[in-house]
């Protein structure tokens, strides 16, 4: 199990990697962001992406999946999170990329209220096969200490 103590500033975990399929992007988009430059191949080439891209959304979603099968997936008590800040999306995702995200610890402190768990903010940076940032956003999460009963 990785508690409060384990995820010291300055810590980094990276997740495996995703290959984002056509198939992928527009059922995504049909289901939860049915916009026509994240549907129709052909229409998208006149949009402000110049062809399909995946919703941002959804980007931000497969990056929550990866962040669950990484080594953080041990987090004691799930990785239950409080707030996400500062999300972007520099530039759109298209069906062939690769992607793979890297979390860092930017800090963390022991819960006023509860000091039984801390509070821990994290940077995820998800990025392309050319290292491009396809979505980055800041989160805090709430972590159980060490020797304290499970939630």
């Amino acid at each position: 199990m990785l508690y409060f103590e384990d995820l010291t500033p300055g810590r980094r975990f990276l997740t495996a990697s995703h290959t984002v399929t056509l198939e992928e992007i527009q059922q995504f988009a049909s289901h939860f962001d049915p916009q026509f430059f994240h549907l129709d191949p052909v229409a998208a080439e006149n949009s402000v992406f110049n062809g399909l891209a995946a919703s941002g959304w959804h980007i931000a979603s497969l990056s929550m999946r990866l962040v669950v099968n990484s080594e953080l997936k041990q987090v004691a008590g799930g990785l239950v999170g409080m707030k996400v800040d500062n999300m972007r999306w520099p530039r759109p995702t298209r069906a062939g990329d690769t992607l793979c995200t890297e979390i860092e610890v930017l800090s963390q402190r022991t819960s006023s209220s509860q000091p039984d768990f801390g509070i821990v903010s994290l940077q995820w940076t998800t990025r392309n096969q050319d290292e491009k940032i396809a979505v980055q956003l800041e989160t805090a999460i709430w972590v159980q200490r060490r020797g304290e009963s499970a939630v």
